[in-house]
């Protein structure tokens, strides 16, 4: 991984992508040294204070510590448009087990990618800075804390983020997938889910694993529901209706020999329209209330939103700009559609899903994915592309592991071009 590849990268002779060849390496060396000091949400101090010394090194005016541990960087370079590169800081508490020399140590990796996020946006903002008689405008690239919890957005959001560093006419993020390094994906509509986290607490009556009847068994309720809840997608939606549900944690008691006098459930609905998403959401409430009435616990269960999440629906037309210089700049072969996905993201806060908590409407979003999987492994990799997604290690999995030397190059183009797009670019006439 110290070594870059002396290959012809798309675009390196156009003005702006001319430095990717001196950036790239100084940007692998950044990628790796985030990769193996993972922080999680809420926790992100070191990866927020490298990214901040990028970007103070490349010339943008860093604040730190925003809704957190965010980071914000901005560059003003005349009378244009303001474009936002989003990042992320936060890992997951995952314990990697990729067999990679730069393997992170410790319950804690970046098993999603944020570290190649990251490295792609430092890159980008690098060369945007390298090139500022290109176009005229402002960039402001930020690192967001907390995405995996779905509460960093929010947090920088009521930190001012707009407020203090201006509202951005257009917000870009992309983020990692299982595609061919080299290639970048868009969605036609809908891209990501929309998810609400939910908590539910079940109280029953404790007591002795011999008198199991006089006491209320809140883990029999517990697994009641969590049966009742998986017909919520099976017999409550349509089949046309893209939806999900788990439930992805139930913890009771601290012995065998009792009968506990609460259990605790995790669950996530996911579905790629709000109104499915409160209908869900409704269910879930409905169907653990009544299993707790069914089992005559002494109270009603505590049922909270720990988290919620917006449908992500990138903009069409600022889509389609973004879309067209990919097209340009990579060609046809390696520019993908990319079908509506069940996973989620707080990325759509930045724009209209926000306007109600912050005021904000109009604002353009632009998400798109780009592969990490390398040429020898998708090549070795058997079946269609369908079934070689089956076989790779997914995000969130212990051996997740893009190839960062292969994908890296395409992360960092792939947001400058975007960037471009949406600046005023010399002769465009745009602003």
């Amino acid at each position: 991984m110290d070594r870059v590849s002396p290959v012809a990268y798309p675009g390196e002779n156009t003005p702006v992508l001319a430095g990717l060849r001196e950036i790239l390496r100084p940007a692998v060396a950044f990628c790796l040294d985030l990769h193996q000091h993972p922080e999680l949400s809420g926790e992100e101090r070191r990866t927020a204070a490298r990214l901040g010394e990028w970007l103070r090194e490349a010339g943008y005016t860093v604040t730190g510590d925003v809704g957190g541990h965010g980071v914000v960087g901005v560059l003003r370079n005349g009378d244009g448009p303001r474009v936002m590169i989003r990042t992320e800081l936060d890992a997951l508490p995952v314990t990697e087990r990729t067999g990679l020399p730069y393997t992170s140590s410790g319950p804690v990796a970046h098993a999603c990618g944020h570290d190649l996020h990251m490295a792609a946006a430092a890159g980008a903002a690098s060369l945007l800075a390298r090139s500022r008689e290109s176009w005229r405008g402002t960039v402001v690239v930020v690192g967001q804390p907390a995405e995996e919890t779905l509460a960093g957005a929010r947090a920088l959001l009521a930190d001012g983020l707009y407020e203090r560093f201006g509202r951005p006419d257009t917000v870009l993020a992309q983020h990692t997938a299982l595609l061919p390094a080299g290639m970048v994906a868009h969605a036609y509509g809908p891209m990501l889910a929309g998810s609400a986290g939910i908590e539910a607490v079940v109280h029953g009556r404790g007591g002795h694993a011999g008198t199991p009847h006089l006491a209320v068994d809140p883990v029999v309720t517990a697994a009641a529901a969590v049966l009742r809840l998986q017909g919520i997608v099976s017999r409550e939606c349509a089949p046309t209706e893209p939806a999900l549900l788990n439930v992805g944690s139930f913890h009771s008691g601290a012995a065998d020999n009792l009968v506990p006098d609460r259990a605790t459930l995790g669950i996530t609905v996911r579905a790629l329209s709000e109104r499915t998403l409160d209908r869900m959401t409704a269910s879930v409430e409905r169907i653990v209330r009544a299993e707790c009435a069914a089992s005559h616990c002494p109270r009603d269960p505590e049922i909270r939103i720990v988290s919620r999440s917006p449908v992500t629906h990138p903009d069409p037309a600022a889509t389609a700009g973004v879309r067209q210089a990919h097209l340009r700049l990579y060609g046809s072969e390696r520019v993908a559609a990319w079908p509506p996905s069940m996973a989620t993201e707080d990325f759509p806060l930045y724009g209209d899903a926000g306007v109600s908590a912050h005021g904000e409407e109009g604002i353009a979003l632009v998400y798109w994915m780009f592969g990490v999987v390398g040429p020898k492994v998708w090549a070795q990799t058997p079946g269609t592309a369908e079934e070689k997604l089956a076989v790779l290690p997914p995000h969130h999995s212990p051996e997740f592991a893009p190839d960062i030397r292969t994908a890296l190059p395409t992360g960092i183009t792939a947001m400058t071009s975007a960037a471009l797009s949406r600046l005023r670019t010399e002769g465009d006439g745009k602003g």
